[in-house]
């Protein structure tokens, strides 16, 4: 938890209190059905919850954003980002279901009233958002088309609409059709070696 504070020292005490909650629910929900790996559950704050924070250094999500997290599993990122966002509302979509068991059992102990979940696919969320986030779960150009159509006309921040996803080693392959691109590397904000090769992708779709 003291590395939470460390990178997000404005912390109210509520989102001290619900981040400190994380782990018991997390190894609590773990024995009944595994979401996070043992090694995972250990060092749950660095790997997971400071991991998707990641995109809270590249972005300040304003009251009222409509923000969907694409293959939540566990709840990564969006619970970490609805914990330190409140007034924005998220949207958590798994197409496993006993994830999203976890994430609703989660987010009721937490007692958080700004996410929702769907156990389903994405192609068939039939909602706008204004940033789709995800941490690594398709290849660039899979994910784009799970998600074409789902991106919000009007804009209300000064990074364009579009898809904040949570990305590791080399992309140049990767992103070479997608010239517009912006990487953030995670190591400008987080000095654990854990995050030497991780990234947020920004990515402004065309409408």
């Amino acid at each position: 938890m003291k590395i939470i504070e460390k990178y997000f020292p404005d912390l109210t005490e509520l989102q001290i209190s619900q981040f400190s909650q994380l782990e018991e629910l997390y190894k609590d929900w773990n024995v009944q059905i595994n979401v996070v790996s043992r090694k995972d559950i250990d060092e749950l704050y660095l790997r997971h919850v400071l991991h998707s924070l990641g995109i809270a250094k590249v972005i300040q999500f304003k009251p009222a954003t409509k923000v969907m997290d694409v293959g939540t599993g566990g709840g990564f990122p969006g619970i970490p980002l609805a914990i330190l966002f409140p007034e924005t509302r998220f949207h958590l979509v798994d197409s496993i279901g006993k994830k999203i068991k976890v994430v609703d059992g989660v987010i009721e102990g937490l007692g958080l009233t700004n996410v929702k979940t769907t156990h389903g696919r994405v192609e068939d969320v039939k909602d706008t958002y204004d940033f789709i986030v995800s941490r690594a779960v398709a290849q660039m150009e899979t994910f784009v088309r799970w998600n074409k159509g789902k991106i919000a006309k009007k804009q209300n921040h000064d990074l364009k609409n579009g898809i904040l996803y949570l990305k590791g080693g080399d992309l140049t392959e990767e992103l070479k059709k997608y010239t517009s691109a912006t990487i953030y590397n995670i190591p400008d904000y987080f000095e654990e070696d854990f995050f030497e090769t991780k990234k947020v992708v920004h990515l402004a779709l065309k409408f």
